[in-house]
């Protein structure tokens, strides 16, 4: 697919929801983000985020860690900002949940009416679709203003790892409009 074009340039926020150094949701994310040709990409990784399991009790004694708050400022920086969700038993994953826990502890509005496109994949043929229909019914609450979503099925047959591309011409087009939408 070759890159959406425009004219500015918009700074994005993308990560996957995902702590695994093998994270297909990575890849997706990365995928995305970088069609996005007026584009200064920020490619976070969870596992710079990772902090204490969140409790009450830790924050009344510690604090909020300054990760979290280092997390927000990405966040408040961000034009756009692009997830795509890894999916543990039909919801998100611990490393995700406890970096949104922690940040939502300073702001509960954590996406700071940002922009947001959500995506989610899976090896599966559900794509992840439980997760993402989560997180596109959650994100207004939390200040995400979302412009699209899109669940990549079956990654390993719809992903070509060599080339870092979508197989899939129907997932590539609905990627394309999804990112037309934004620029």
């Amino acid at each position: 697919m070759a890159p959406i074009l425009g004219e500015i340039t918009m700074k994005v926020l993308a990560f996957a929801a995902s702590n695994s150094s093998s994270s297909i949701n990575r890849k997706l994310v990365n995928y995305a983000a970088n069609q996005i040709d007026v584009a200064d990409v920020d490619l976070l990784d969870l596992n710079d985020y990772e902090m204490p399991l969140y409790s009450s009790d830790r924050e009344g004694v510690t604090g909020i860690p300054q990760l979290a708050h280092d997390f927000r400022r990405k966040i408040s920086d961000a034009d756009l900002v692009m997830i795509s969700f890894a999916e543990h038993n039909g919801s998100y994953t611990a490393a995700y949940k406890n970096l949104f826990d922690w940040t939502s502890r300073i702001d509960a509005k954590v996406f700071q009416g940002k922009r947001m496109l959500l995506l989610a994949t899976s090896p599966g043929r559900a794509g992840a679709k439980n997760v993402l229909a989560a997180a596109q019914n959650s994100m207004p609450h939390f200040g995400g203003e979302v412009l699209g979503t899109l669940s990549v099925p079956s990654f390993y047959e719809n992903f070509d790892a060599e080339t870092g591309e979508l197989r899939d011409a129907e997932l590539s087009g609905a990627l394309v409009g999804l990112l037309e939408c934004v620029v």
